[in-house]
């Protein structure tokens, strides 16, 4: 004889449930509202079995009121999810589909590409009709950069005779589509792209014809920031450098990336965390929580049948329970680990990201009585909305070093530390990662070399001979 753990088709759904993000469990229920009739959105008067007050936050065994609670699953590995549904309502705000009050955001206008924009201008110049169906064939093969990455003998070479258009037609072309109203367009480098831009700056601009021949001829020095073979070869002051520089660090090297239309990804928070009588606590987002309920007519339609007709009606009027149950238990887990979370990260709430503490998802685990795995699902692609901003639950958890006085400093914590000391750096003498690594020394963080680089790296901050100025 063995014993040997089932995956019931009720415990699969929970598990799917509780990795989904917001958003794919809001697609995941718009899919079983399609499907079965016996699944409907409740308007908002409709009374839930979902609440954000203390009773989610009562110790396990006993409810907000101190009162017993009713027997339960153990909380341990699969059985984090099962039993049958309490109630048939689960809360939050949702519209029903014949709710004609409900407000919708306002689609944004729509951007025209950068090969829109550029033949919408081609079709307003006086260049004749030749010229303008050839700078049309450079427009299109532009990159999403706003750069002529194709030489232009290989394009020549690729046109069909019948057209007629020579490589002077083309370089041509080039000149009067880099002279299009979008300087650094059609520019075939980095260099060329910032020269074309410098150009179209007035020619009284300070120090305008230094920064071209910066970008010109000497980029690859200038982004090494040697300064002083600079200053040798063009025989230049440190003021005129200095303020060629400025010129260059303004202007944009990819010009055609104001025209993306790429769509920003927009996150709802799962829990809202608040300071309540000077203590933090995690409280549901209503707005994340989808509001179902059971068909009442249809439920009372198989009640009253009991011929084999309805069997298909009793199965779907179960997935309608095991779903409504699902998520309940889903929101249930996520604010309790969110809790946990804030309980234990209250410092960098206060504090920000210099108070965090080291955390793993053990610690929770063996908190809530809760398997590693059902942890790490509550913790993944789900979000908390902060006086701070908006973060990811994964964003608490973060292994630790080793102090001086045997506690344990957080590696968020030490990055944060290493930001904090290359913002207030002399940038005429910026501190090197070794004098980083004798600083945190000195407040009792003992940090290797090497681990300050790696978190420098992490951090997208240049090494110190790229942070040095003028």
């Amino acid at each position: 004889m063995s014993q040997q753990l089932t995956l019931t088709p009720q415990l699969q759904q929970a598990i799917r449930l509780l990795q989904l993000s917001t958003q794919d469990m809001h697609q995941e229920v718009a899919r079983m509202l399609d499907e079965n009739p016996m699944l409907e959105l409740a308007d908002e008067t409709t009374p839930g079995a979902f609440s954000t007050d203390a009773s989610f936050l009562a110790p396990r065994g006993s409810t907000a009121t101190g009162e017993a609670e009713p027997n339960r699953t153990d909380d341990r590995g699969a059985d984090d999810f099962g039993g049958e549904p309490a109630d048939w309502n689960t809360g939050g705000m949702a519209h029903s589909a014949d709710d004609e009050d409900a407000t919708y955001p306002e689609q944004a206008a729509e951007q025209a590409s950068l090969r829109e924009y550029l033949h919408s201008q081609l079709s307003t110049s006086s260049l004749d009709t030749k010229d303008r169906k050839v700078v049309g064939l450079l427009v299109d093969a532009l990159d999403e950069n706003g750069y002529l990455a194709q030489d232009l003998n290989e394009l020549a070479g690729l046109l069909p005779a019948e057209l007629d258009i020579t490589l002077d037609d083309l370089e041509t072309a080039l000149v009067q589509l880099q002279h299009l109203d979008q300087p650094g367009i059609g520019a075939r480098n980095l260099g060329e792209c910032l020269a074309l831009q410098l150009k179209a700056l007035p020619e009284d601009t300070p120090q305008r014809d230094l920064a071209i021949r910066l970008v010109s001829d000497h980029l690859d020095m200038l982004a090494a920031h040697d300064f002083a073979r600079i200053k040798k070869l063009l025989h230049c002051s440190d003021d005129a450098l200095r303020a060629a520089q400025h010129l260059i660090t303004g202007l944009n090297p990819k010009p055609g990336s104001e025209f993306d239309q790429s769509v920003a990804d927009y996150v709802v928070p799962d829990v809202v965390v608040e300071k309540h009588k000077g203590k933090w606590c995690a409280r549901l987002n209503a707005e994340a929580m989808p509001r179902l309920r059971v068909n009442q007519i249809y439920a009372n339609i198989l009640q009253q049948r009991g011929d084999k007709n309805s069997s298909q009606l009793a199965t779907q009027l179960q997935e309608a329970k095991w779903l409504i149950r699902n998520l309940q238990q889903r929101f249930e887990t996520i604010l309790r680990v969110a809790q946990a979370i804030v309980e234990r990260q209250g410092n960098f709430f206060e504090h920000g990201a210099i108070g965090m503490r080291p955390l793993v998802l053990r610690e929770i685990a063996d908190e809530l009585e809760l398997h590693e795995s059902t942890v790490s699902r509550s913790t993944t692609q789900k979000f908390m909305l902060t006086p701070r901003g908006i973060y990811e639950f994964k964003h608490f958890f973060g292994s630790g070093l080793s102090t001086g006085n045997g506690g344990i400093c957080s590696s968020t914590a030490i990055r944060e530390l290493i930001r904090q000391l290359v913002s207030a750096e002399d940038r005429h003498k910026p501190l090197t990662d070794n004098r980083m690594s004798e600083i945190l020394a000195q407040q009792g963080i003992v940090v290797a070399r090497r681990t300050i680089a790696k978190y420098r790296e992490a951090l997208h901050i240049l090494p110190v001979n790229l942070r040095k100025s003028l």
